[in-house]
């Protein structure tokens, strides 16, 4: 704790007059404070990969107890029966039993499965509710990261904490919640009891049976109404939560660039691959200009090499082009290997815009190429048969 701010507690709890006092609220300020950018989705997937996702309680709740109360509305009588043979067969064979350490663990026993008998299918039905309400939210996501230890997370910050309980939007939805679910639960209770009023005052007037049936109707009327209820609340809080999570989880701009050199690569170290490709294609594209059979030019600015064997290729292929320095380059190369050039500038600029190292002449240019190869060989002196 800072020296200032043992001074502003201290001068809050000791002193009697508090009028005129000024509390300094940046003491409280968010210590993820610069986290303005919203996360990634890398972040994003290692928060849901760690367990945490955005998802409302409420919704979970609603639905265990809607189908566990479903579960004991088919099973109810079953359950009646049960624990009236149970009821029965004690209360008039007591006098009969022998008292001793045997006989009652094995009455244990036996008392103990009837329990587990009557309250597994309710557990089951609570268990599949509680799966049902987190995938219908989140979807099956399994994490045993939450159930990990991590002693960096025990820090005695009185600030941090003050901050939480005091000026922490989570802790005030959540006091509202509980405090609206008591007061719209009895309200609700209220409601059903009161329509029911009538029945529950003949409860002593009719049989045991009777009174149990009617008044675990009236039970399950209140709770189902509560489950409604609480699906009502699930709605807002469900918005709420996700707007938190994501509050949670924002990040700092530097943060972002780092997630992205980590995702991407250092920019740096990307422009130098880039630079180290372009320096092998480069060089492999100057060997093989020698191989060219003419070099069409803009003339300055442009510059592309084509080579066509008739044996193996349907139309001639790009075997280096470029552009300014690297145009240069290959007029030069072919000028020292003697390799005919043509200065074409709308061909030139044509091929160099659609073509790659590599590709062959497409049909709607084999017009414009074949009259580049019939002036190469009418310059060699070809005739047409050995044109062809």
């Amino acid at each position: 704790m800072t020296e200032e701010m043992k001074y502003y507690l201290l001068r809050c709890f000791c002193t009697d007059d508090l009028k005129g006092f000024r509390f300094n609220l940046q003491l409280f300020a968010a210590e993820d404070e610069g986290r303005t950018e919203d996360p990634t989705e890398k972040k994003l997937r290692e928060a849901r990969e760690k367990g945490q996702v955005a998802k409302t309680q409420e919704l979970t709740q609603a639905v265990v107890v809607i189908l566990g109360f479903l579960v004991m509305l088919f099973i109810g009588s079953w359950v009646y029966d049960t624990i009236a043979r149970i009821t029965v067969h004690y209360m008039t064979s007591f006098s009969t039993f022998r008292i001793t350490e045997r006989s009652i663990l094995y009455e244990m026993f036996k008392v103990g499965s009837e329990s587990v008998k009557i309250l597994l299918p309710i557990f089951m039905a609570a268990f599949a509710g509680a799966i049902i309400g987190d995938a219908a939210q989140v979807g099956f996501q399994v994490s045993t990261h939450p159930l990990k230890f991590d002693a960096s997370k025990l820090k005695f910050d009185p600030a941090t904490i003050m901050k939480k309980v005091f000026f922490s939007k989570q802790i005030a939805m959540n006091l509202f919640k509980s405090v609206f679910k008591v007061v719209a639960m009895g309200f609700v209770a209220y409601l059903v009891v009161s329509s029911n009023y009538d029945e529950i005052l003949r409860l002593p007037d009719v049989s045991v049976a009777m009174a149990l049936q009617n008044i675990s109707i009236i039970a399950l009327k209140i709770i189902l109404w509560c489950a409604v209820l609480l699906l009502v609340i699930a709605v807002p809080d469900y918005f709420f939560q996700k707007q938190q999570f994501v509050e949670s989880l924002k990040m700092t701009k530097e943060e972002i660039k780092e997630e992205w050199k980590e995702t991407v690569g250092d920019p740096h170290v990307r422009a130098r691959l880039r630079e180290m490709q372009r320096e092998i294609v480069m060089k492999n594209m100057i060997k093989e200009v020698p191989k060219a059979d003419v070099v069409i030019t803009n003339p300055t600015h442009y510059a592309i090499a084509l080579r066509y064997e008739s044996e193996s290729m349907e139309s001639p292929k790009v075997i280096a082009l470029g552009v300014d320095s690297m145009a240069l380059k290959i007029r030069q190369i072919a000028k020292d290997n003697n390799i005919y050039m043509v200065e074409n500038r709308p061909l030139a600029q044509e091929l160099y815009k659609r073509l790659e190292v590599g590709d062959y002449i497409p049909e709607d240019l084999f017009y414009a190429v074949s009259l580049v190869y019939a002036e190469l060989y009418r310059e060699r002196g070809y005739t047409f048969q050995q044109a062809i």
